[in-house]
């Protein structure tokens, strides 16, 4: 396992995701201060998810292809970019099409980044879970950061938000001079050992419609959490972002311990068993009183949810292990992108008969991704696959 290189990786994904947490958690600043309603708010949702789930598996392909190292601090930039222009654009179609451009660049981060992070850390179920757990972290910072800057009725101060990625920016280019030989070799396909093993494209899109119905509920969650908590349950707004950020938070958690599970106990067993838990969880926020029992529901709920993530990424590696970056692509992009295509449908029943049934029916979806992750198998047939060049 190359150490440094995964760590490098690591702060890389925490800045991207943290764009890609910041655009939900400035949907509750953009609806008070712009008086956008939930429809509106979730077509912001889709522009900065649907279009990459066309596209983060055609960059999965070029990646496939040959080493990209440019195009990791090229997609977390461009996420930084479009990113602040939602912000500081007042006309909403001008804020849908930055979201759009902040989408691309979060797809054309995830191919890299994740079969180099898989080259790092080698067949190590941890060493992937400390990589998405990068991410997880930038996106449970996003709601905080964005009530520090933008809070109160200040979107104008937008531009500040692409200073995380500047820095990041820095780092990556000393690492790179420093180690330009290192680098090269982590960031593409060119850092694995290839062996003749066929691709599995069956079990694959089994794998594929248990993370669409997961990603459903995230979406949804990381959309309306703030709102229903701070709307239907009367809490302050910062209990809103506390709840967002708890959930977030709490996957950090979820994805570390879903990998250590994954190399203890197998990948399946902590797939299935994340699944089950969620359902008690989402069912206790359907049902909540109060606040208090929400942030208590939303930690637990973030915890379980997570714990097949990192699994179903190496999982959906070993299912194509000839097109790596572009199983990654794909399951990365149905991991946000679809559940964001869905979410103005879920907008418009919150808006008609608000959110608490909307969680309802997000609650069946969930339901459907635990019964889906028991037709799962292990792939068994694979060796170990994976170097690191020095």
């Amino acid at each position: 396992m190359n150490r440094s290189r995964l760590g490098l990786l690591t702060g890389t994904h925490a800045v991207n995701d943290l764009y890609q947490g910041l655009i939900p958690a400035l949907l509750p600043f953009m609806a008070l201060e712009r008086g956008y309603s939930y429809t509106a708010v979730s077509g912001l949702m889709l522009a900065a998810t649907g279009l990459s789930s066309v596209v983060q598996p055609l960059f999965g392909l070029y990646v496939d292809r040959a080493s990209r190292p440019w195009m990791v601090p090229l997609g977390f930039m461009t996420a930084a970019i479009g990113l602040v222009l939602v912000g500081l654009s007042a006309d909403y179609w001008v804020s849908w099409i930055a979201a759009v451009l902040c989408g691309l660049g979060i797809a054309a981060y995830h191919p890299p980044a994740t079969v180099a992070a898989r080259a790092a850390g080698g067949t190590s179920q941890k060493a992937m879970s400390v990589f998405s757990v990068g991410g997880t972290i930038g996106a449970s910072f996003a709601p905080l950061l964005a009530a520090s800057v933008v809070g109160d009725g200040q979107l104008h101060r937008s531009w500040l938000l692409i200073l995380p990625a500047i820095c990041m920016l820095a780092i990556w280019m000393f690492w790179t001079r420093r180690d330009a030989q290192g680098s090269a070799s982590s960031t593409g396909p060119a850092g694995m050992k290839k062996t003749p093993q066929t691709n599995d494209w069956r079990a694959f899109f089994v794998l594929c419609a248990v993370i669409l119905t997961w990603s459903v509920p995230y979406v949804t969650l990381i959309s309306m959490l703030s709102l229903y908590v701070s709307r239907e349950l009367s809490g302050s707004s910062f209990m809103g972002a506390a709840a967002l950020t708890s959930f977030t938070a709490a996957g950090a958690v979820g994805t570390l311990l879903g990998g250590w599970m994954g190399d203890r106990f197998g990948r399946m067993s902590a797939i299935r068993l994340g699944y089950l838990l969620a359902l008690p969880a989402m069912g206790g926020l359907v049902m909540t009183p109060s606040p208090a029992i929400a942030l208590a529901c939303a930690l637990a709920l973030g915890i379980s949810m997570f714990l097949p993530f990192a699994p179903q990424i190496t999982l959906a590696q070993d299912y194509l292990p000839r097109n790596q970056a572009t199983a990654s692509g794909i399951t990365l992009g149905l991991a946000l992108s679809i559940g964001g295509m869905i979410a103005p449908l879920f907008g418009m029943l919150s808006d008609a008969h608000g959110l608490r049934t909307t969680l309802t029916a997000v609650l069946c979806v969930l339901v459907s991704a635990c019964v889906l992750a028991w037709c799962m198998r292990e792939r068994r047939d694979l060796q170990p696959q994976f170097m690191v060049r020095t």
